[in-house]
């Protein structure tokens, strides 16, 4: 999971596809492009984040 984390690019990539194919076969949109700008929103959108922040130990990362 936290490979994944890291590399959030993969996360949207793969979130995008799936959300394409939703929108293609379970709910026969067939403009492409609304699948994709929309697909690619959501994939944003629920792609994880990195918080910084400092506590007394030193800098912490929390992934969200």
């Amino acid at each position: 999971m936290e490979y994944l984390a890291k590399k959030p690019f993969i996360v949207i990539f793969l979130l995008t596809l799936i959300f394409i194919f939703l929108f293609g076969f379970v709910f026969g949109i067939e403009n492409s492009i609304i699948q994709g700008h929309v697909s690619a929103v959501l994939a944003v959108f629920l792609s994880p984040r990195k918080n910084k922040f400092t506590t007394q130990t030193g800098e912490k990362t929390q992934i969200t």
